[in-house]
């Protein structure tokens, strides 16, 4: 079974690409109007920074807008300390780096806080720019550490769990039909696509047969007029778009405007140089894939290509 992916050279520029367009996020919360303007002038050219009045408020910025990398937040606000705020923050966003201002003596609040992890470092105001700013790039490494370390982990889990779902489908589906659906799911969720879909090829051309998973509702079935699955069927090689608005050609054609599908990669179904089927993975986002995820789809399509061929001999 051949591992290498002659296109993964392609595909790890797109990917570069995606990733220099990306600043971490990093959320400023304090009740003071001219601090929080202070913070966000200080680290805007580094972090994408959003910007809280209040412990609740920053609450309901995480909500809507997910995890950050960083958070700072002044220790004494109405309503609720920094520390109290901080804790809540921990369940959802395990690996998101805490710092407390603090311009008062607060040490029991703030040794607890950092005792139990939920603070990373106080800091005592008025702050110099210089070392906080020392602190933070610290800390933005200190979260990228433990992201790695999570996703390793996720990873390590997914390629399990997925690899397992397709011998699984393999042996007990009668017929290929019956195993399409079910390996299209496990991929789709695997990757946090918000579309997948496996389409059987005859002939050099899409078949009836496929198997669709949404995460969200229908998703329309245009593989047949798509460029990227065009290119996947005449060369049997990995197709993607990273990132389809900033992609002329495919931007251009009216499936992906109709859909709001922003990334897309076709991987060839591959048994002994013979195309068996392709599969799509879409999303409605531009995609931040890692480069070892890509390989694990490909060899995760080594997998399907042998579970299609021993269903059918089965058959």
């Amino acid at each position: 079974m051949d591992n290498s992916i002659p296109e993964l050279e392609s595909i790890r520029r797109q990917l570069m690409s995606v990733e220099r367009r990306k600043k971490a996020k990093m959320l400023v919360v304090d009740d003071e109007p001219d601090n929080l303007d202070l913070l966000y002038r200080t680290f805007r050219r580094d972090f994408n920074v959003l910007k809280a009045e209040s412990g609740i408020q920053a609450l309901e910025v995480l909500a809507a807008e997910g995890e950050v990398a960083v958070i700072i937040s002044d220790q004494r606000m109405p309503e609720m300390k920094g520390t109290e705020f901080l804790s809540k923050t921990v369940p959802k966003f395990p690996d998101t780096v805490r710092i407390i201002l603090t311009g008062f003596t607060d040490i029991e609040d703030l040794v607890d806080a950092i005792n139990s992890g939920q603070v990373y470092k106080y800091i005592t105001k008025p702050w110099d720019p210089n070392e906080l700013k020392a602190v933070v790039q610290r800390a933005a490494e200190t979260y990228e550490v433990l992201k790695q370390r999570t996703e390793e982990l996720r990873r390590a889990q997914a390629q399990t769990a997925l690899l397992s779902t397709i011998v699984q489908v393999a042996q007990a589906s009668a017929k290929v039909e019956d195993c399409l659906e079910p390996i299209a799911q496990a991929f789709g969720e695997n990757f946090s696509a918000d579309g997948c879909i496996l389409q059987m090829v005859e002939g050099g051309s899409l078949s009836s047969a496929a198997g669709i998973y949404s995460a969200d509702g229908a998703v329309v079935n245009w593989l047949a007029a798509d460029s990227l699955v065009k290119d996947a069927i005449a060369n049997s090689q990995i197709q993607v778009s990273l990132n389809i608005p900033s992609d002329p050609p495919l931007s251009a054609l009216e499936h992906y405007s109709q859909t709001g599908i922003q990334a897309h990669l076709v991987t060839p179904i591959v048994y002994r140089g013979k195309l068996l089927a392709v599969l799509s993975l879409q999303w409605k986002k531009p995609c931040q894939l890692r480069e070892d995820e890509v390989k694990l789809i490909h060899l995760s399509a080594q997998q399907v290509a042998l579970a299609i061929t021993s269903t059918r001999a089965a058959a």
